[in-house]
């Protein structure tokens, strides 16, 4: 029977849900997957990219998990693709690979000031928040006005992290650096800008109640924001997540703090619609001192115009939260305007000419860009999966498909990988950290001693 050995780069729900398909296909042939993941535990942004305080997301580890222990798919943590394993080493000893890195970095945005002393991107300050081993373990909060452009969950996420009070946290899986960073932040207004208006936004409608829900925050909501275009309406009647997101933001109109008329609370969150950023200020130093932003509104076809008025906000920091970017791989086809993979349908394309390139596949955000949720993924995964399987007569031709050939190739290299087991010996350590203080879990966050532990030196 013809034996299919599969690479696949990224171990996050991407790769993971990718290599569970391919096993529960029918298929005539035996398949032997490898999943390489740079970090030395898995699950990708479902543990680095998601806020502390989602305990949902537990439902969707679990499911990753329950995959992986399975135990017909070989996990190599902590080694970095282009570095520790090459292109060249995946065509030695695979038929074929699927790259799954995602999209871990801010997109761009071109405004002036964006490069002030206190303008961040979104991406960094919630791997930070996240305990990321591969960031700083600072981060300053020194302002009492926040500012964050954006109308998605992550601009949600980001907005309220900021906005809610530290002790707060402390019953999730928040490192300690960060719960001590937040506790001393003198923040007291957060602002949230999106360029269109309450109809358009992007935010989840569970994901938007919960932020009104926060204890001793005032959610902040202006009138002139919601008086409806036509589309806007239609757009309420047709659809239900809307309707529902508009039924919470209509419900906030009705609170004290509305209109910024002054609530009780000791922190307000504002959100700002029809605003789009112009630039940002800053003083003699470089510092950020406000955002300049134009009011918008419809154009009558579905997209907005500027109406030439111009507001200022006063902030000493601002978060964009306009999507994520990915990577490029060493060797692989990418696309630097859009930040993934060039590819149909999952089948990576040579850059110059279009052509297939044999043998390589992507899926997840690094195929379609940072859209869509975790049953998009899915979905998504599907389409590479049977590509691969349709493919079978070009799939690269392996000098050494033995499944030892891996390990001793690491091990030749010096790299210190970790496998599933030692995700267990991190995984059970987080947990036995936290349950002294009732929590979930403590995660560790230096690399090296991430790799200390799973390795059991």
């Amino acid at each position: 029977m013809t034996k299919l050995r599969l690479a696949i780069v990224g171990a996050g729900p991407a790769g993971i849900y990718a290599a569970d398909i391919l096993l529960k296909l029918e298929r005539s042939f035996d398949v032997s997957i490898d999943l390489f993941e740079h970090l030395p535990a898995p699950y990708g942004l479902v543990r680095y990219g998601v806020a502390p305080d989602h305990p949902r997301i537990k439902g969707v580890i679990n499911a990753l998990r329950g995959v992986l222990d399975r135990g017909d798919i070989r996990l190599f943590g902590n080694v970095r693709f282009g570095e520790d394993v090459t292109l060249d080493d995946l065509k030695r000893h695979y038929n074929a690979v699927i790259f799954a890195t995602g999209a871990v970095r801010d997109a761009s945005l071109d405004i002036q000031g964006i490069d002030a002393d206190g303008s961040h991107g979104a991406a960094d300050f919630v791997s930070w928040f996240d305990g990321h081993p591969d960031v700083p373990r600072t981060w300053e909060l020194n302002a009492e006005s926040v500012g964050v452009l954006g109308n998605g969950n992550v601009a949600l996420d980001v907005s309220r992290i900021l906005a809610k009070h530290a002790e707060d946290l402390l019953p999730t899986e928040v490192p300690q650096n960060v719960y001590e960073a937040l506790e001393s932040s003198p923040v007291t207004d957060v602002h949230v800008f999106g360029r269109r208006g309450p109809a358009q936004v992007k935010f989840t409608p569970l994901e938007l109640r919960e932020l009104g829900e926060l204890r001793d925050v005032d959610m902040v909501v202006y009138d002139e924001d919601f008086d409806y275009d036509e589309a806007s309406r239609a757009a309420i009647e047709s659809n239900k997540q809307v309707k529902v997101i508009d039924r919470v933001l209509q419900s906030w109109r009705q609170r004290p703090g509305a209109n910024n008329a002054g609530g009780e609370a000791s922190r307000r969150l504002h959100l700002h619609f029809w605003a789009n950023p112009v630039e940002l200020k800053t003083d003699q130093e470089g510092r950020l001192t406000s955002l300049v932003y134009e009011r918008t509104s419809p154009d009558g076809h579905g997209g907005i115009e500027g109406t030439g008025e111009l507001r200022e906000v006063p902030m000493g920091q601002f978060y964009r939260a306009v999507g994520y970017f990915g990577s490029p791989l060493d060797g692989v086809p990418f696309d630097s305007r859009h930040g993934v993979i060039p590819n149909h349908e999952g089948q990576v394309l040579s850059e110059d000419s279009n052509a297939i390139m044999p043998g390589m596949y992507a899926t997840g955000w690094i195929k379609r860009g940072p859209v869509g949720l975790i049953g998009h993924t899915k979905s998504d995964a599907m389409e590479t999966v049977q590509h691969l399987v349709n493919d079978q007569g070009s799939w690269w031709q392996p000098e050494a498909p033995e499944e030892e050939a891996i390990p001793e190739l690491l091990a030749s290299r010096g790299v210190k990988w970790t496998d599933l087991g030692g995700w267990h010996r991190l995984d059970e350590h987080e947990v036995g950290l936290g349950e002294p203080q009732g929590r979930d879990r403590v995660k560790v966050v230096p690399r090296d001693e991430m790799v200390r532990i799973s390795r059991g030196e």
